[in-house]
């Protein structure tokens, strides 16, 4: 599973997608749909099991995170800045994208976007005024928006001006790095019908309510009204009105979604397919069921059943795994009354690590379809942004090392487990708040249903042991997880949580631009556990406003080596199954499908 987060396209997967929150992964209801396609018209898309699609507008919401949603709604109404990870390098898709063009100033601090000759459905054209009605909603809504982060989009957006209907200019309250201001923060950003959807209720005539703050949050009502009515996607008029190379033909409450092609689209990304059914599944078996039998063209398997791929293969179907752009990890809460106290030590929390042997875990656990992860910066691609210090693991396993780091600094072991023996603030002892006496045994609340991850925690809590670490493991649905390990101070009752995971298909997938804003800046949306440091904030700013690789890697270095979390391995995020003769498009790693790229390539 993954968070989810709109704001670094944002994901904590399911998180795969918060607020964070919300990974919004809401129960599937069918466990198989129909019969395989067998048409070049048309194709069965069974969508990954309990990944519930159950929003439609372009605005993620805390709850509505579901990876699903967000794929489904770029079909609907494009992006205008659309990146894709398909291809070789995660790089902006003019093809699927509104703007043609983003030209900053040279003192980087303002951007003049360029339109494409673009037109809804309807007719009308997109113009630079449907840029403004979304900017407008989400200034005066920003706290509703799940892709916001206090200080950025849009805080630092201090004005847009239309200059005509296909040009516009952003300013900034300051300079920042062009990679990452296009990469993270402008492909938020989706024009809306302004011409449709501006009105404060469904009786009320379209008119610029959205031009005062009061107007906009009315407006930003109605619409996030209109858009729990799952039974009123395909016929509600407000969603009728796409730019996008799909249109809504049907929308159950149960999550099957069938997309139709927009007759009328205009932009570089039309659709090869006429209809796109897209299945839901309540359990893995289920969809491998469907798969075994031919009734879909396109899902996933466990990596658990990777040892069956022939029954797979020998049905017609290419088995390919989708390497996802993001990192895996088990936050610790540094606030926990009983144990923050510890994990503030950096030579406990390095104890921690080089108790973990991710390569065993990506080899044995993940059946080879993870790769160890040493750092903030995902691995499994290559790219610019990950330091050699990540790359060359800071903490290599050694359990007799681990250890020797709790010895040398006032831990003596009793009974097999670990006990500060020598309390104090000196290089040889326990270190600041630190009682003598205290325990190191550690518990997880960890995401149920994936034997996966069951499998993974068992590993972990077996060569812990062998450092004199407890951990102890409690299991319960992702979205549990999420509830009950959130952001807090020593003092609340909700602060009783020691270490967190959600992550069996990775922790949080990434922008294009692997930003740690969110992630381990202090008070960031998405620091779980509170972790702080100020030079990390430091760091992540300036990987935020410099237009240098090295100020990402700097960040990246440092922070393999301050480990804010436990780090693990990152697994692929799905293995896909794939019908011989389905092709016209690669896995994006950004976890995102796009049904317009599908097509058939054999009959």
């Amino acid at each position: 599973m993954f968070l989810a987060r709109t704001a670094e396209r944002r994901r904590l997967a399911l998180v795969a997608g918060a607020v964070v929150s919300a990974s919004a992964l809401l129960a599937g209801c069918s466990g198989s749909s129909g019969s395989s396609s067998a048409s070049s018209h048309s194709i069965n898309y069974a969508l990954p099991a309990n990944f519930t699609p159950n929003w439609i507008l372009p605005i993620g919401t805390a709850a509505h995170l579901n990876t699903n949603n967000i794929s489904i709604a770029a079909s609907l109404w494009e992006p205008l800045v659309a990146y894709d990870g398909s291809t070789s390098k995660i790089a902006w898709n003019k093809a699927a994208s509104i703007a043609t063009a983003a030209d900053f100033a040279p003192d980087g601090k303002s951007v003049k976007m360029t339109l494409g000759n673009r037109h809804w459905s309807d007719g009308k054209a997109v113009t630079s005024r449907d840029v403004e009605f979304w900017f407008n909603l989400i200034k005066a809504d920003k706290a509703q928006w799940a892709g916001y982060n206090p200080g950025k989009a849009p805080d630092n957006w201090t004005a847009l001006k239309v200059v005509d209907d296909r040009h516009f200019t952003i300013t900034f309250d300051k300079a920042y790095s062009d990679q990452w201001m296009l990469a993270n923060e402008l492909s938020l950003i989706t024009p809306l019908p302004q011409h449709m959807w501006d009105k404060t209720s469904a009786s009320a005539a379209v008119s610029n309510a959205d031009a005062t703050t009061a107007g906009a949050k009315q407006v930003w009502t109605y619409l996030n009204t209109a858009a729990k009515s799952i039974t009123g996607y395909a016929t509600n008029p407000l969603w009728k009105t796409v730019d996008g190379p799909y249109t809504i033909k049907s929308f159950s409450t149960s999550g099957k979604v069938v997309l139709a092609a927009n007759k009328k689209y205009d932009g570089g990304e039309k659709a090869n397919i006429a209809t796109v059914n897209l299945l839901p599944f309540t359990t893995t078996t289920a969809e491998e069921n469907a798969l075994r039998s031919g009734q879909v063209d396109y899902g996933y398997i466990d990596a658990t059943e990777l040892g069956q791929k022939s029954s797979f293969t020998s049905s017609g179907y290419t088995v390919k795994p989708w390497t996802g752009w993001a990192i895996t990890y088990m936050p610790y809460n540094f606030d926990n009354p009983a144990m923050g106290a510890v994990f503030k030590q950096l030579y406990a929390r390095q104890a921690v690590q080089t108790s973990i042997d991710q390569g065993s875990l990506a080899k044995v656990i993940f059946s080879g379809t993870a790769v160890p992860g040493y750092g903030p910066i995902p691995q499994a691609q290559s790219s610019d942004f990950v330091s050699q210090t990540q790359k060359d693991n800071p903490y290599p396993f050694s359990t007799s090392k681990a250890k020797a780091l709790l010895t040398s600094h006032g831990w003596a072991e009793q009974g097999g487990t670990m006990v500060c023996a020598s309390p104090g603030t000196s290089s040889s002892q326990c270190g600041s708040g630190v009682a003598k006496g205290t325990k190191f045994q550690m518990q997880v609340l960890s995401q149920s249903g994936s034997t996966v991850t069951d499998n993974m925690m068992s590993a972990i809590q077996s060569s812990l042991a062998k450092t004199g670490i407890g951990f102890s493991i409690k299991t319960a649905p992702v979205n549990s997880v999420l509830s009950q390990t959130p952001q807090c101070t020593a003092g609340q009752s909700i602060c009783k949580w020691q270490l967190s995971f959600f992550g069996t298909a990775g922790s949080w997938y990434f922008s294009a631009f692997p930003t740690g804003d969110s992630l381990f800046q202090s008070k960031g949306g998405s620091n779980f556990g509170n972790y702080s440091n100020p030079e990390t904030d430091k760091l992540i700013n300036a990987s935020t406003t410099s237009n240098s690789s090295q100020a990402v890697q700097d960040y990246s270095a440092a922070l393999a080596k301050d480990l804010p979390v436990i780090w693990l391995p990152e697994p692929d995020y799905q293995i896909s199954v794939i019908k011989n003769g389905l092709g016209g498009f690669a896995q994006d790693s950004l976890a995102n499908f796009h049904p317009a790229q599908w097509k058939w390539t054999v009959k």
